[in-house]
């Protein structure tokens, strides 16, 4: 696409979609990014678009722990699968931000990782149909493991990238507008599965091939952004980088409180798999209906939250912090009176938690964005991504209580979290101001 057509053709549509009457300059990228603004922005919203839907034909939670119980797999190896995604995601990034900030372009860097997402996507693809029972487990969470570790250079790398090539009042809104369009996709995968018109098994192994092609179709898209080169310097070996980030815990007092804010709303993402035990859910488990209300939620808040969080990132947390409270508490009141039905009761305060979910995803998103400027964007990343990926290793402990004491308890446990938050996020700066 040529410099005439992004500025002619795109930016019309560029201004309806991202544009308020508050302001149309750019506030804190340079004139030269701005001029490129309209076509990076759409390039962002394609590639978001492709990797957001083939997380949602992938996830962990629900379409994979389907997956390999239909394949045999031991429970055990289940139950690894959402630790594995989403500390495998998190852990490695405080040694990779260091690295990775020795590319002056690093849109390079996440096209790389979406490619292997794309590839890993498949072979779990090829093992749903080669392979069964434990051999298909071992296999595909190797391949989740592969997944996970190359999604933690997308992340490290996408934000460093966002606040290079989009302005601050307008990346909530090309998040979100992804966040609408991948949730389409999905809701048309639940539907399918919901309606039983193509046998399961078969719908999520060719699902499993579609997320590969979209990771990769979003990693050529990607790599096509006007990336103006960087600053390079502190890249450091893995070991100097971690010990220089550790440091910002002390010397950055609202980053220790988004850090902390973020750990504690991480009972929105563990919640699920507990929400459906305390449902006392069985092999009947209603697959397409808790995928579609997931994405349903997805379809209806992200947009609204991408833009509520381009004017205050800080209140969409507290917003989404005590929805997920609501739903929260509302999941174990139903429980203890025996009415938490699995097809009638559980999707529809599943649907509550996942726009509170997405909340949390697209605030804590912006404000990290907004909160740093281009000379520690990336080290603020990578040291909040590791942090929390530690808190959700450590969640496997929920398990544990969940055991000894019932899942309704942890639900509990996790709804405290979320009003905690939720209260703790009142103390952030208001970064857009």
């Amino acid at each position: 696409m040529s410099d005439r057509s992004d500025k002619e053709w795109l930016r019309p549509a560029f201004e309806a979609v991202a544009i308020d009457d508050e302001g149309r300059a750019c506030r804190d990228i340079p004139d030269s990014a701005c001029r490129e603004e309209a076509g990076n922005f759409f390039r962002h919203v394609g590639a978001l678009s492709l990797s957001k839907s083939a997380d949602g034909l992938i996830d962990p939670k629900l379409v994979l722990s389907w997956l390999l119980l239909q394949l045999g797999a031991p429970s055990a190896l289940v139950g690894l699968l959402v630790p594995i995604r989403e500390a495998g995601a998190l852990l490695p990034q405080l040694f990779t931000a260091g690295a990775l900030r020795r590319l002056p372009q690093r849109k390079w860097a996440w096209a790389a990782g979406a490619a292997v997402q794309g590839v890993s996507a498949i072979s779990i693809g090829l093992a749903a149909i080669f392979l069964s029972g434990r051999a298909a487990g071992l296999v595909i969470l190797s391949a989740l493991t592969v997944l996970a570790l190359a999604r933690s250079v997308c992340s490290v790398c996408y934000k460093d990238v966002l606040g290079k090539t989009v302005d601050k009042s307008r990346r909530g809104t090309a998040t979100g507008l992804a966040g609408t369009i991948a949730s389409v996709i999905v809701i048309v995968f639940a539907g399918l599965l919901a309606t039983g018109f193509i046998e399961r098994l078969t719908l999520v192994t060719v699902a499993l091939f579609l997320a590969g092609l979209a990771w990769l179709a979003g990693a050529g898209l990607f790599a096509t952004l006007r990336e103006h080169s960087g600053a390079t310097d502190g890249g450091k070996s893995a070991f100097a980088a971690a010990i220089e980030n550790l440091t910002l815990l002390a010397s950055e007092p609202q980053l220790r409180r988004f850090i902390i804010v973020r750990s504690l709303l991480t009972a929105t993402a563990l919640a699920p798999p507990f929400m459906v035990a305390a449902a006392q859910t069985d092999d009947s488990l209603p697959l397409g209906a808790l995928v579609l209300a997931s994405a349903m939620a997805g379809l209806i808040s992200s947009y609204v939250w991408g833009r509520l969080s381009d004017r205050s990132s800080r209140k969409v947390l507290v917003f989404a912090a005590w929805a997920g409270a609501i739903s929260l508490a509302a999941t174990v009141g139903l429980s203890l009176a025996g009415w938490l039905h699995p097809l009638f009761a559980l999707p529809p305060v599943l649907f509550v938690l996942m726009i509170a979910y997405q909340g949390v995803r697209l605030g804590r998103s912006t404000h990290l964005t907004d909160m740093a400027d281009a000379d520690n964007r990336a080290a603020f990343t990578a040291l909040s991504n590791t942090i929390v990926g530690v808190v959700l290793l450590a969640g496997g402990v929920f398990s544990l209580i969940a055991a000894l004491a019932g899942p309704v308890m942890v639900l509990g446990l996790m709804a405290a979290m979320s009003v905690s938050g939720g209260l703790l996020a009142l103390g952030l700066t208001e970064v857009q101001a």
